[in-house]
């Protein structure tokens, strides 16, 4: 569970002070507001096996960062509030968002980071966090995901040390 800046649990119902990033240097907080959304993307992408996405798997995705808004962790909160905060497009610039191989070195990276940093609480709220982006993309439409997307699932709770 995350605490206050002075170490004190808040007060009922509402954190006393939200996450600082002063913690994670400028490339670390870039990766742990990146990853999400890369693995919406690679998750959305077709690849061998796995069948093309619609518009519906797009949006749970979206729904899914979104949905870390109301998560139990400072660190979630905070990513999710530097995700909507952005105004520069990187992500859309970025030729590295499907391929996969890197994806899953990025979230070993940030999993890194993570055991160095973050509270132990909030550590596994975020790996479990990013995970589930992916599981919504790959459920979306309400069909069961394809063997493919099953082991893009099983690879990617691997990196993210789920398994």
């Amino acid at each position: 569970m995350s605490h206050s800046v002075a170490g004190e649990p808040p007060s009922a119902g509402r954190r006393a002070a939200p996450l600082t990033t002063a913690v994670y240097s400028a490339a670390e907080w870039d990766l742990l507001t990146d990853l999400p959304g890369r693995v919406l993307v690679a998750a959305a992408s077709p690849g061998p096996g796995r069948p093309p996405r619609g518009v519906a798997a797009g949006l749970a995705g979206l729904d899914a960062v979104a949905a870390g808004r109301a998560f139990d962790s400072d660190l979630i909160r905070a990513v999710v509030a530097a995700i909507y905060a952005r105004h520069d497009g990187a992500a859309e610039r970025d030729e590295r968002l499907t391929d996969v191989v890197d994806l899953l070195a990025a979230a070993r990276a940030a999993v890194r980071v993570l055991r160095r940093r973050a509270d132990p609480a909030d550590s596994a709220a975020y790996r479990q966090w990013v995970e589930s982006v992916a599981a919504r993309v790959c459920r979306a439409g309400g069909t069961a995901p394809s063997p493919a997307d099953r082991r893009f699932l099983d690879r990617l709770a691997g990196a993210l040390d789920l398994r």
